[in-house]
């Protein structure tokens, strides 16, 4: 599928909210249990935006098919080279390139803007398309925690895979406000 990826708009709220909405009531991407309205998803992605991460779109048939955005990995400073990747597709469309062409595009952003590492925590070690997907990109496995949540009736893991960000991977960060040597 031939999709084009763009930075996300303020009008994409309804697609994001009804993609994300599926994947919380019938998946396993997403640990929460109950999907947030479209006000409490334009609050996140402001926020995300408003801290300087990139929150992408992908377009086809003149319709969102998908959305991905990289977040804080964790809130302590020393983390901040580090990424967290979130991609969710929309359920008719999964395993047809949407998922690789906007994982592609949110590391070049997260590369462009000199972070370190990009993690991306997976939903459940039976999510082999999602575990394939981060694979084929670089990523390497770093561990498995078992049975952290409880969804959909059973017990649930999470695979955590990681990948250097380009030449940020290399030596001392050089970042604005980092002591400099």
């Amino acid at each position: 599928m031939t999709s084009i990826v763009r930075p996300s708009e303020d009008r994409d709220l309804p697609d994001i909210t009804a993609i994300y909405s599926h994947a919380v009531l019938n998946g396993t991407a997403s640990f929460e249990i109950d999907p947030p309205d479209e006000a409490e998803m334009a609050r996140r992605r402001r926020e995300l935006l408003a801290a300087g991460y990139p929150y992408l779109v992908a377009e086809a048939d003149d319709r969102i098919v998908g959305y991905a955005y990289a977040s804080a990995y964790r809130p302590r400073p020393a983390y901040r080279f580090t990424v967290e990747d979130s991609i969710y597709v929309a359920p008719e469309v999964q395993g047809r390139g949407v998922g690789r062409a906007l994982l592609s595009s949110l590391i070049a952003h997260c590369e462009r803007q000199g972070f370190r590492q990009m993690v991306g925590v997976i939903g459940d070690s039976s999510s082999t398309g999602s575990i394939a997907l981060h694979r084929a990109l670089g990523f390497l496995n770093a561990g498995v925690v078992r049975d952290v949540g409880y969804k959909h009736g059973r017990w649930l893991d999470q695979v955590i895979m990681q990948r250097r960000l380009g030449s940020a991977a290399e030596g001392v960060p050089a970042m604005e406000g980092d002591a400099k040597t």
